[in-house]
């Protein structure tokens, strides 16, 4: 994923920003960042519904650090409200 992030968008992979990637079916979330030591992934997969995504214009988009905080909680961060909570483990 970070030679996508620099190959595709001609961005520095290692520069400390977050890049966020969807996958096909909207509910999976891979996020990597370089935190100056190495490079760290965090993934999320939804049990249900799907990631809301902001369109793309040359293939990147910037979101603010609120907006990704509804994303990664799976709250429509353009009308904020709260989802679907899993009741029982297992």
């Amino acid at each position: 994923m970070a030679l996508q992030v620099q190959q595709s968008f001609g961005r520095d992979p290692y520069a400390g920003g977050l890049y966020i990637f969807r996958g096909r079916r909207g509910d999976l979330c891979k996020i990597i960042w370089h935190d100056g030591v190495g490079m760290s992934l965090y993934a999320k997969r939804l049990e249900r519904g799907k990631y809301i995504w902001p369109s793309a214009v040359d293939g990147v988009i910037a979101i603010s650090p609120s907006q990704m905080a509804c994303m990664l909680e799976a709250i429509d961060w353009r009308n904020p409200q709260a989802a679907w909570r899993p009741t029982l483990a297992g």
